[in-house]
């Protein structure tokens, strides 16, 4: 193997507003051999002079240290920030792991198997046709294109291979008689950790003025200003113009615009002259061209232009009778739609009737769940109420959804809804808080699972 340059200089860092995620940042003469060995490791470029590993499941602290000893045994200076080096001397485990019967290396390998998984679908050597939740778990379904035909079970580093068949036609029938009515074509929604190193993988924005001494207040009120009306129209403009999937019809009267999508099973009406705070979109979903609408939706004036596009971004799926089909109630749905949130670190609580999550900090937006109206004959009743600005009680802006609405459209907004402009980084979890916990916060994993020291 040819020897890397003299001057060559590898420092190793964790990557700054990536939990676990790590950086290799490389000085002096270039090496493809070096670069090779970092990607045999996990590593991906970034820049020029730069490469991340992101890991699913948050042990890219570990895997950077083997990097570290193998890259030294060839003779490159590395060099590991104290910040690493405190992540990778700090042992810790996924508290309540379903097999706790292994060790921390059995439990290690487990989840390396999960990542090489993941790399394969994202590689696009895996396939996957199908997906479904078991009343637990995301189940799925796959072909290798170059081997067999699979069926999934678990998300992130739980993710393993249950059965193998000899045809995607053998594995995707057994898949519809195991699951049902649960099914759903290509692949689940990303996780949080997906999501999360997904973002971690993308180019670093170079550092502006406005990053260093940003203008005062700008966060504070970014949402505080109300979209106006035109902003809404240039926002349906822009949707219809750019999704051809989307036409456009006017009523007998100027007030309104329709959005109806070919299938005829999405609509959407927009009301040119609303007043403020009062509802300026309409969405409806029918079982059929001519059947009984089966969800709806209403936007007010000033709910934010990005949730809107999200909204109707979202509604624009490669399956749109899927979309108009909804999502049954149940506690497995409940979950989908809000696992964002429990990512993000969004505080919950309950009472009688109502299920409501609250942005951490003083960000004002939040999402309330009524259990009363998702079983209620009164279909008009909205179930999930999205707000922002002001509070739960009296917000600023609120978008309505009815029983039955997409568990993917609500999970999308819900996405959107953490990361918006006024996103702030999610403090450290109370102590018995069911999330990730650790000296740096290195992980959020879904909601059954957390990480914590051992002593």
């Amino acid at each position: 193997m040819p020897t890397p340059a003299a001057d060559l200089h590898l420092r190793l860092d964790l990557l700054n507003g990536r939990p676990s995620a790590v950086t290799a940042t490389l000085t002096g003469t270039p090496s493809h051999t070096v670069r090779a060995l970092l990607a045999l490791h996990g590593f991906e470029p970034l820049d020029d002079t730069t490469m991340v590993m992101a890991r699913i499941d948050r042990e890219e602290p570990y895997y950077a240290d083997q990097a570290a000893l193998a890259l030294r045994a060839e003779g490159v200076t590395v060099d590991i920030t104290p910040l690493l080096r405190e992540e990778i001397d700090t042992e810790w485990t996924w508290a309540n792991y379903p097999m706790p019967w292994c060790t921390r290396d059995e439990i290690r390998e487990v989840s390396n198997d999960a990542q090489k998984i993941y790399n394969d679908i994202r590689s696009g050597r895996l396939v996957i046709h199908a997906h479904a939740h078991d009343g637990w778990t995301i189940v799925a379904v796959g072909t290798y294109r170059d081997g067999p035909s699979i069926h999934l079970h678990g998300e992130n580093h739980l993710r393993v291979e249950s059965l193998q068949f000899e045809s995607p036609a053998a594995a995707i029938t057994e898949f519809e008689r195991l699951y049902g009515d649960a099914v759903r074509p290509g692949p689940a929604p990303a996780t949080g950790a997906e999501r999360e190193a997904g973002q971690a993988r993308l180019p670093l924005a170079p550092e502006t003025e406005s990053d260093v001494h940003p203008p005062k207040d700008t966060a504070d009120t970014a949402e505080s200003q109300a979209e106006s009306a035109d902003d809404h129209e240039a926002l349906l403009n822009d949707f219809l113009a750019s999704h051809g999937t989307w036409e456009r019809w006017r009523t007998w009267s100027d007030d309104t615009t329709h959005a109806v999508h070919e299938s005829l099973v999405l609509r959407v009406e927009f009301i040119h002259e609303a007043e403020p705070d009062d509802t300026q979109w309409k969405i409806a979903a029918y079982e059929s061209p001519v059947g009984e609408r089966r969800w709806h939706a209403t936007a007010s004036t000033a709910v934010p232009v990005t949730i809107m596009r999200t909204l109707l971004d979202s509604l624009d799926s490669t399956d749109p009778a899927e979309i108009a089909a909804g999502s049954k109630i149940a506690e497995s749905t409940v979950w989908e739609t809000t696992r964002p949130l429990f990512d993000a670190g969004w505080e919950h609580d309950t009472d009688n009737r109502f299920i409501h999550w609250q942005a951490p900090g003083d960000r004002p937006r939040g999402i309330r769940f009524d259990a009363f109206a998702a079983t209620s004959r009164q279909s008009d009743l909205p179930v999930w109420t999205l707000w922002g600005e002001g509070n739960a009680d009296a917000p600023g802006w609120t978008l309505h959804f009815s029983t039955h609405t997409s568990a993917s459209v609500l999970q999308d907004i819900a996405y959107q809804l953490t990361t918006g402009p006024t996103s702030k980084p999610a403090p450290a979890p109370p102590r018995g808080s069911n999330v990730a916990s650790h000296t740096n916060i290195r992980a959020q994993p879904a909601p059954r699972a957390q990480s914590s020291r051992l002593r």
